[in-house]
């Protein structure tokens, strides 16, 4: 029988381990500021439930990597409740801050400003794999209009994750083996890719920087062609069948809604091979979706590989 005091009978007694700092212990995890601005990704292309899906699956992967993460979705071209506008989303975003200061000031709070009330309402991610500058000049113009204090950041590419998640996409299709190094063949694999953008030359030379990363992973040529811009997959194709390859694969460098119903095909038939699908809902898309809106507040996130460029 124990006393106050210590074990009685000389048995022994389980006392805790101490906790012990060094390499070895979990950090922390990482939760948003109080009072940090809302993640609102800008969502271009016709809005409808596949688009909702996936940009719901982006802020959800973005609010598990980044606890108390008030994260948003604005339309581009949303106009009603169901897919509000991009400047409605913002507008109710600067309503909701001007509501907490208001309510701190009745609660009798401080006077000195805070955090939230100096910068930005909101960090506004656009939805997009790489540059297009007509979506990017609707999106800015979104927020201009919106009469806010938000802060618009760069698109999602080009990053190592996204030639993760073309390579995925495209093993997923049978145009590509999962992994390089297994001993194993997959008959209807690629010999050289087409990555489709859409965005004009501007996004070619964008998406080439990720075509490059994609090629070292699959140890097949890769060349970049627009979408929108006449003969450019074509002449992709005739230069890749030229140094020799005989399967080709298009691969989209394209999240899914900016692209308009219908194109890939049309490209996939015009340079005559299979396509994957675009990257759609790849968990990488939230979370480099967290990575721009971390660089633009200066928040250090607890996985690196995410905000890595």
């Amino acid at each position: 029988m124990s006393t106050p005091t210590g074990p009685a009978s000389g048995l022994p007694v389980r006392m805790p381990r101490p906790r012990q700092p060094g390499r070895h212990r979990k950090p922390e995890p990482v939760a948003a500021p109080e009072g940090a601005p809302a993640l609102v990704l800008a969502v271009p292309g016709t809005p409808g439930p596949d688009t909702r899906s996936l940009a719901e699956e982006a802020v959800s992967i973005a609010r598990s990597e980044l606890p108390g993460l008030d994260a948003q979705i604005g339309y581009v071209d949303g106009d009603d409740a169901e897919f509000p506008s991009l400047g409605a989303v913002l507008a109710r975003a600067a309503a909701d801050r001007t509501a907490r200061a208001a309510a701190r000031q009745e609660e009798g709070a401080e006077t000195p400003a805070r955090r939230d009330d100096d910068g930005p309402v909101a960090v506004v991610v656009p939805l997009l794999a790489g540059p297009d500058s007509a979506l990017m000049r609707r999106i800015r113009q979104a927020v201009m209009d919106s009469r806010t204090a938000a802060e618009l950041t760069d698109v999602l590419g080009p990053h190592p994750l996204l030639a993760e998640a073309l390579h995925v996409r495209l093993s997923e299709a049978g145009l590509a083996r999962a992994d390089r190094a297994r001993l194993f063949t997959v008959a209807t694999a690629a010999d050289g890719i087409i990555l489709a953008t859409v965005g004009g030359e501007e996004a070619v030379q964008a998406a080439g920087i990720t075509g490059m990363l994609l090629a070292a992973r699959l140890a097949v040529p890769v060349l970049a062609a627009a979408l929108d811009i006449d003969g450019s997959v074509t002449r992709a194709a005739d230069q890749l069948r030229g140094s020799g390859s005989a399967q080709l694969a298009l691969a989209p460098y394209l999240i899914g809604p900016e692209v308009a119903d219908g194109l890939l095909k049309a490209a996939a038939d015009e340079a005559g091979c299979s396509a994957a699908e675009a990257l759609g809902s790849y968990p990488a898309i939230g979370k480099l979706a967290l990575s721009q809106y971390a660089s633009a507040l200066g928040i250090t996130l607890q996985n690196q590989s995410a905000g890595a460029r």
